[in-house]
């Protein structure tokens, strides 16, 4: 898909892509934009985003505490927003008994949702074993519809022992987990994705939803790929960023992993189709 995006977006480091008139071009109008301008130390905006907290795994086995306040995610003064792990020095709870690591997942639900459009971040993940970044959605009815019913995007995941290679999936009732359609996005010469950062987006429209790196298609999905299951990419979603450590997908860090591992934000977008 020909991309547009007729806007202007000097209020932050989000680029501004040249206008194009070739035919049949989606253009883009700017919906919703953090640009995570402030002092270094500060919480993100809490207009836009909240803080989940806790430590019971989440559904993955995960070995983190997440935090909320700027103990694990905060502004860096630059215009990024920093989402850290690091050991537990606060002897936190989690299911497998003292925790080993804090840090954040932050959450736009109850503050604002999306139906179809461009949905973007530009992110610079952390290396290391173990960690799990990741820029996703889930369904806005998800309390009264729970996952998987409530459906799922995942925009961007990357695991520590992948760096060159970063997943798009779609979760919902009977492709769910393991079962789930995922497709994978490898950098050549196995550059890792911590090198820099890279943008992340989704295009979602009624009839698909596009996957891309850097402005590059790799994955598109329909209902024709869910296997007859209900196609539930039909309501709102809100966003969330996060910084795992460990669960099933990426394995448990290991002896050479350092910590703290840091996930940058340079912004997050979301656009309506003209």
């Amino acid at each position: 898909m020909l991309i547009v995006l007729a806007v202007s977006l000097t209020a932050c480091s989000a680029p501004t892509p040249a206008a194009s008139a070739a035919p049949g071009a989606t253009t883009w109008k700017l919906e919703w934009l953090d640009g995570f301008s402030g002092p270094a130390g500060s919480v993100a905006d809490p207009a836009r985003w909240s803080a989940d907290t806790g430590g019971n795994g989440w559904g993955n086995s995960e070995l983190e505490y997440y935090t909320s306040g700027n103990a694990n995610a905060s502004l860096d003064g630059h215009g990024s927003l920093a989402i850290v792990a690091r050991p537990d020095a606060a002897h936190h709870a989690c299911w497998y008994g003292p925790c080993i690591y804090t840090s954040a997942r932050l959450t736009t639900q109850k503050l604002f949702a999306v139906k179809y459009g461009r949905i973007e971040a530009r992110i610079k993940v952390p290396a290391g074993s173990g960690v799990w970044p990741a820029f996703w959605m889930l369904g806005a009815d998800i309390e009264s519809n729970p996952w998987p019913g409530s459906g799922e995007i995942d925009v961007m995941e990357n695991v520590g022992r992948k760096p060159s290679t970063i997943y798009g999936s779609l979760h919902g009732p009977g492709y769910s987990g393991a079962n789930d359609p995922t497709a994978s996005y490898t950098l050549a010469n196995g550059e890792p994705f911590s090198a820099r950062f890279h943008t992340f987006a989704v295009e979602w429209t009624p009839k698909s939803i596009e996957f891309l790196v850097d402005g590059r298609v790799y994955e598109t999905r329909s209902a024709k790929d869910v296997a007859g299951h209900p196609w539930v990419f039909d309501k709102p979603f809100f966003l969330l960023l996060n910084l795992a450590v460990g669960g099933n997908f990426p394995g448990t860090p290991t002896s050479n992993s350092a910590y703290p591992a840091t996930m940058l934000v340079d912004y997050v977008a979301v656009y309506r189709a003209n």
